[in-house]
Order: C-alpha cells, then sequence, then structure tokens
C-alpha cells in the first residue's frame, strides 16, 4: 500500500468553505486502487504546522495505482483547484508518498 499525503498552506483569502468544496470533489474520485481517502483541517495540539492547516492522505493499493491516479483527468482538475488555492500556488503544497 501506497499512502499518498498532501498539505495545503492556502492563502489567506481562500475559505474554509472552498478548501471543503476541493475535498468533497477529491473524495468523489472513484478510480480503481484508491482504497481510502482522509481530509481535513489539522487540529494538532503542538500547533506547529507552520501554514500547512489543511491536508488529506489518498491510501492506493500499489505504485501502480498511485500512478493512474497522477494521469487522470479527475486528479488533474482536483490537482489544478489546490494549487490555486495554495499561497505560492505548488510552494504552497507538500506531498510525500509513503510506502506502508
Amino acid at each position: 500500500m501506497i499512502r499518498h499525503i498532501v498539505l495545503l498552506k492556502a492563502r489567506p483569502e481562500v475559505s474554509e468553505v472552498h478548501i471543503q468544496s476541493i475535498f468533497a470533489d477529491l473524495h468523489s474520485l472513484k478510480l480503481p486502487g484508491i482504497l481510502a481517502i482522509h481530509s481535513g483541517r489539522s487540529e494538532s495540539p503542538e500547533k506547529i504546522e507552520r501554514g500547512y492547516l489543511h491536508g488529506f492522505t489518498v491510501d492506493f493499493a500499489d505504485w501502480d495505482a498511485l500512478a493512474t491516479y497522477q494521469a487522470h483527468p479527475d486528479h488533474k482538475r482536483v490537482g489544478a483547484a489546490l494549487v490555486a488555492a495554495a499561497q505560492g500556488g505548488l510552494d504552497g503544497i507538500l506531498v510525500f508518498d509513503l510506502p506502508c
């Protein structure tokens, strides 16, 4: 399994409602090899998010499923919305893929 972890540092003017609508679009993706999707706002008591207050994980069956997702037009649509909402565009997004 591959856990795809994405953190978002949103632009200050982007509303919570808008971010949640992007996450809803993400949750609507029904692509082969997606095992689970979780998203939300950080509730860390440590408060060291450094501005990355929103994030999501997508669990994939394997690397091939992740590659299929990355190439899919629906992923590209959600990704473009995330980049548009991020502070500094792509600079406001962190991605980490963890083999589990």
